[in-house]
């Protein structure tokens, strides 16, 4: 009791610490370049480090079933010849005489570039970004050579059975547009990529009025705003890509659907998916979910009665909050000889969840502080901090979303979680894919059949 107590005043005077800190939001400032650009400057002077990010609105959701994974590909590109870099190596070797530190990622809606350097090196950086961006070769050589590195990357990615289980529910719950929500994207289409099918990519995407350029370090925001309109502004803005092709928005799941997905596994999970809230159609359910979410994977009634009762080894509850449409998904893992009680247990306890002892009202005010003491604590590395407020901008359209993020999640109630319950969990249709070994399988006598007789 003594241990937990002393525990439990350690994470107070941690969070305290972090909440009581100065407001680092206080040191973003944004400016808009004629062409579109958005330029964004954190200012934190605790090391002598600035990092330099370009977040691009690209990714899997822009992508028709002929781009599967390009995105990913064209992200890959970015580190090889441009128009200043005569080839790979030659890039390779300008990051080391800056020093540089280096990184990319796409995911279902946002590519983003950074690098970390000294402050010292901050407008040969942006130098160096501005070449990377605006005039990538696309030379055959490298292009056929990163198409092999991307697909070693699938490859790892396939020898892991909840790939598996994750790739087939999401072509059920997003089954009309499905390579928009498939990052990692199509094997076919990345060995057949061309620098041809790139370039469309650069040209729509890769433009001014669709970026934004992120400085987070020990700079001064007037400096690098003169610097970038030095260096980018000549950069040219394009047709909004929006406009000329609208993204469809994914429908509604008509019907609850199920899936056996067979792989050599030892366990036997449950993955649950739901279509979730979009973060611009409806914003406040985001904030619930963000709360309910975090409840639900603490110490609530769900991990407790499914967990500790032994029917489950583990069990989570997330919500990725995405424009179009995020995904709510429970994932739980038990043994095939418990499988049956176990997936009845977990459906039954989905009818409670809004029961009004099924968490306290002083687990949704804990649950507030954490997210407000997690989002704080990020603001203490700018290389961190700088790449969360790129997802922001990209995912919402502005940082309006993230710099009033801690005051609308301080803002939810109980009634906003019940409403996101209900309207999405228990009255939404759902995908389920049970992932097992071919041997349990028949153990256990699973199939479609018996499986939609339960539900």
């Amino acid at each position: 009791m003594l241990k937990k107590i002393l525990i439990t005043i350690l994470a107070v005077l941690f969070c305290s610490r972090l909440i009581l800190a100065s407001d680092l939001t206080d040191n973003i400032h944004q400016y808009t370049l004629t062409n579109g650009l958005d330029v964004i400057v954190i200012e934190n002077a605790t090391v002598p480090l600035v990092t330099i990010e370009i977040d691009v609105r690209n990714g899997a959701f822009t992508e028709s079933p002929e781009y599967d994974g390009l995105s990913h590909l064209f992200e890959h590109m970015f580190f090889k010849a441009n128009g200043s870099i005569p080839n790979q190596e030659s890039f390779l070797e300008r990051t080391r005489e800056l020093g540089m530190t280096f990184k990319a990622t796409t995911s279902e809606e946002r590519v983003n570039f950074s690098f970390t350097i000294l402050k010292d090196s901050l407008e040969a950086g942006l130098e160096f970004m501005k070449a990377a961006i605006t005039t990538p070769l696309f030379l055959k050589e490298e292009l056929e050579r990163e198409r092999w590195v991307v697909i070693d990357e699938y490859d790892r990615n396939e020898s892991n059975p909840i790939f598996h289980l994750n790739q087939e529910v999401s072509k059920k719950l997003w089954y009309k547009f499905y390579s928009r929500k498939n990052p990692i994207g199509s094997r076919d289409v990345i060995l057949t990529a061309d620098a041809d099918k790139m370039r469309t990519i650069q040209q729509k995407y890769y433009i001014p009025n669709n970026s934004a350029l992120l400085v987070a370090g020990d700079v001064k925001h007037e400096r690098v705003f003169k610097l970038a309109q030095e260096y980018f502004s000549d950069w040219q803005k394009r047709p909004d890509p929006f406009l000329e092709d609208v993204i469809p928005f994914h429908p509604q799941l008509e019907k609850s659907e199920t899936i056996i997905v067979e792989q050599p596994v030892n366990a036997v999970t449950i993955m649950l998916c739901w279509q979730g809230p979009s973060v611009s159609i409806n914003t406040k359910a985001t904030y619930a979910a963000d709360v309910y979410t975090y409840i639900m994977n603490q110490n609530s009634k769900f991990p407790r009665i499914l967990v500790s009762s032994g029917l489950f080894t583990s069990i989570s509850f997330s919500y990725q909050t995405l424009d179009h449409k995020g995904p709510i998904k429970i994932i739980a893992t038990t043994t095939a000889e418990k499988f049956w009680q176990a997936k009845r247990a977990l459906f039954e306890e989905l009818k409670y969840l809004l029961d009004r002892d099924y968490f306290t009202d002083e687990q949704i005010e804990y649950a507030k502080s954490n997210l407000e003491a997690r989002e704080k604590y990020t603001w203490e590395r700018p290389s961190t901090y700088v790449q969360s407020v790129g997802f922001w901008w990209t995912i919402t359209g502005g940082l309006e979303y993230y710099l009033n993020y801690i005051e609308n999640i301080k803002k939810v109630t109980r009634g906003d979680i019940s409403k996101f319950v209900k309207k999405y969990i228990q009255n939404g249709s759902y995908v389920m894919g049970i992932l097992v070994s071919s041997e349990d399988k028949e153990m256990i006598g699973l199939n479609l059949r018996n499986l939609y007789a339960e539900q």
